[in-house]
């Protein structure tokens, strides 16, 4: 049995102490946080040990296997200190929002071999997966093209944006991910944003709504579509474009049921409303895949390198807002 660490008693952090639990396979042994309250009550629900220092579980010798879900800020000294102490670890998106961090942490930690599996939870979604694994097998030829949409319910709070890092940087930092998933090395992005006015968002310097254009090695193109609100709820949809044809993943419901009447054809109930919804069992395999590489004694199918180059393509979406120019990249 795994004995894990949750560091981060958040949102997420709840979210990853359940499927920890719901594995089978691994222990929740410690939750920490700096905010005592979230700390206890977390680990009291699972009989784990708790505490507001990260340390006191990273140097538990009878810890396996650290789970980072704490502050964006937080996560590279986290990471850091987890694989010098000999822990497997698995760590929220994204790795730190500067990348002098990410290339500084990595110096550290790459000559201890180290097992960092990052948290794109988003491949294991079942739909997107399926699509990718059609992809794959040539289902609808070379791929040409692919259009990812991600749309929030409602924008965050003022003071969220202002630590953030910008809607590239957070936000769309799955997306970026899901375009390497299915095209591999990006070379080329070009960016446009706008803060539609919103006074929450200028203040923020940041953006409410952005597309983003890329352009893989063999010439494929990505368009993601990002919006910090959406009207009819949490708008997660993808599509596959190749010469034999497409293959495409909607919006799911809470249920299947369609309304068919005088006045509208297809009616469906409203989409999942937000993330810890829709993506509910992509979490749970991201885990899975975590415990199946340790069981398996292999590297993780998403990795530090993977992080990394999300971030990559994040600065130069940044870039390209900036200056208005298509700007090449290498390691995205």
């Amino acid at each position: 049995m795994l004995r894990v660490a949750l560091l981060g008693a958040g949102r997420i952090g709840q979210v990853h102490a359940r499927s920890i639990t719901e594995s089978g396979e691994a222990e929740l042994a410690w939750v920490c946080d700096p905010v005592e309250t979230a700390a206890s009550t977390l680990a009291g629900r699972y009989g784990a040990k708790w505490s507001p220092e990260p340390g006191d579980a990273i140097e538990d010798a009878s810890v396996d296997a650290v789970l980072i879900a704490s502050a964006t800020a937080t996560h590279t000294d986290l990471i850091r200190a987890s694989v010098l102490a000999g822990r497997k670890v698995l760590c929220e998106k994204p790795i730190d929002l500067d990348m002098a961090r990410i290339d500084a942490c990595w110096a550290d930690i790459a000559g201890k071999a180290p097992f960092v599996m990052l948290g794109f939870n988003r491949r294991f979604d079942p739909t997107f997966r399926e699509v990718n694994e059609r992809v794959k097998a040539g289902e609808i030829g070379p791929i040409r093209a692919l259009r990812v949409t991600s749309r929030d319910p409602q924008p965050p709070p003022g003071a969220y944006l202002a630590v953030s890092g910008g809607m590239f940087r957070d936000m769309t930092i799955h997306d970026f991910d899901m375009a390497r998933f299915f095209l591999g090395q990006i070379v080329e992005v070009s960016a446009v944003a706008s803060h539609n006015n919103d006074p929450v968002f200028v203040a923020a310097g940041d953006h409410a709504q952005a597309i983003v254009t890329m352009r893989n090695t063999d010439g494929a193109l990505c368009t993601i579509v990002n919006s910090r609100s959406c009207a009819y709820g949490y708008d997660q949809r993808l599509e596959a474009f190749g010469d034999l044809g497409s293959l495409e993943a909607g919006n799911l419901t809470a249920t299947a049921v369609r309304a068919f009447n005088a006045k509208e054809t297809e009616a469906a109930g409203p989409v999942l409303n937000f993330f810890l919804e829709r993506y509910l069992p992509a979490y749970k395999a991201e885990f899975a895949e975590f415990l199946a590489a340790i069981r398996e004694d292999r590297e993780p199918s998403v990795g530090f390198a993977d992080g990394r180059a999300a971030l990559v393509l994040a600065e130069a979406a940044i870039e390209s807002v900036a200056t208005g120019r298509v700007v090449p990249v290498t390691g995205g």
